[in-house]
């Protein structure tokens, strides 16, 4: 746990995604960065409230964060509150608010289906038909009237009164001025980072260009941020006092499409000079990689990416396809089939099987 704990505190979020192709975008990485870990830790983490060290906001997007960030999003809270929700105006319904609030009092942690008043839901739109329950449930969430306690075996929020999800301490803490939840989440942003832009410190939490920057300007003054450039790369960057820069790095890991390592495009492209976009939405048939693709990260490259499907009914990890970037070392095939295995026994897999192409696709199938 406290190896958790530390990685945690290095990521500083985990995004939350339904995709389950492989695992659970939150579970995934935890693995890249401490291996093959007991699920159950994170599990204990999320849950409970004395000890709880993560609860889930919509702090990158949908995500689990130290518990110890909730002050810092208050201003987030208050906007959607304003607003009325994260995408689109939640119609005001005084009396489902109040009816919803009164059986989560009474009744403790649940979901919106636990919750639904039994309207018909919208037809609207193919992916995201929601009761009204639902939609308020949303809303309450979004603006703090309502936390979020976990999630049950099918995936489905559980919500209940922050009272019973935070610890007490979270809820004592004094208020921060919206310029101090800024820097408190910046602050977080380049302890993650290392080195970045304004851009990437701001994508990190979805804050505005310019609240990041005055945040930016604040660290600078201190010495916490020193400016700096980085080769081939125009626009200006920041190094954090306590980034380490070793002289070698010993990493082997596969990463989720939603590993914060990708996460802001721009970013891959110029550190890692690695194109990359997620193809779970594009039409099969325009698919340059494949529909669940992760980045391969071997030392200080990635030098190639891989299409996996856990096959859980047969037992097998399915790899779909394996491409090689440019340049990729001689041994990548070779650490790629090692990490493959390892991921397979840590998902409870009892095979590797090849069964698609890709330039990397050969030599990996004489490793495995």
């Amino acid at each position: 746990m406290r190896t958790l704990a530390r990685t945690v505190a290095r990521t500083g979020v985990l995004q939350v995604d339904s995709v389950n192709v492989l695992a659970r975008a939150h579970l995934m990485p935890l693995y890249s960065r401490m291996g093959p870990y007991d699920r159950s830790l994170l599990e204990r983490a999320s849950t409970g409230r004395r000890d709880r060290r993560l609860v889930e906001y919509w702090a990158h997007v949908q995500a689990l964060m130290p518990v110890e960030l909730w002050p810092a999003m208050a201003h987030r809270r208050e906007h959607h509150r304003a607003r009325r929700g994260k995408w689109s105006f939640v119609a005001e319904d005084d009396a489902l608010e109040a009816r919803l609030l009164a059986e989560l009092a009474d009744r403790g942690a649940c979901t919106a289906r636990d919750l639904d008043d039994g309207l018909p839901r919208s037809k609207d739109h193919w992916g995201w038909n929601w009761s009204n329950t639902r939609r308020v449930l949303d809303y309450l969430c979004s603006a703090g009237v309502v936390a979020i306690a976990g999630r049950n075996q099918q995936f489905e929020v559980l919500h209940d009164l922050p009272e019973r999800v935070l610890p007490d301490a979270v809820l004592a803490a004094p208020d921060l001025t919206t310029e101090e939840q800024h820097l408190a989440l910046v602050r977080r942003a380049a302890l993650s980072h290392g080195v970045a832009t304004v851009r990437c410190l701001a994508d990190y939490y979805r804050m505005s260009t310019a609240d990041t920057a005055r945040a930016v300007a604040v660290m600078v003054e201190t010495g916490e941020l020193e400016p700096v450039t980085i080769e081939g790369w125009r626009r200006p960057a920041y190094l954090h006092r306590d980034a380490r820069r070793p002289r070698a790095v010993g990493a082997r890991a596969l990463l989720s499409p939603f590993d914060p390592v990708v996460w802001e495009r721009e970013r891959t492209e110029q550190l890692f000079d690695f194109h990359y976009r997620i193809e779970i939405y594009t039409p099969a048939e325009k698919r340059v990689f494949g529909y669940y693709v992760l980045p391969f990260l071997l030392r200080d490259e990635l030098v190639g990416r891989v299409d996996l499907k856990a096959d859980r009914a047969t037992g097998r990890l399915l790899v779909r396809s394996a491409h090689a970037e440019d340049g990729a070392p001689d041994d990548t095939a070779a650490e790629l089939a090692a990490e493959l295995r390892r991921i397979a026994g840590w998902l409870g897999l009892d095979d590797v099987v090849l069964d698609g192409g890709g330039d990397l696709a050969p030599e990996l199938l004489a490793h495995l």
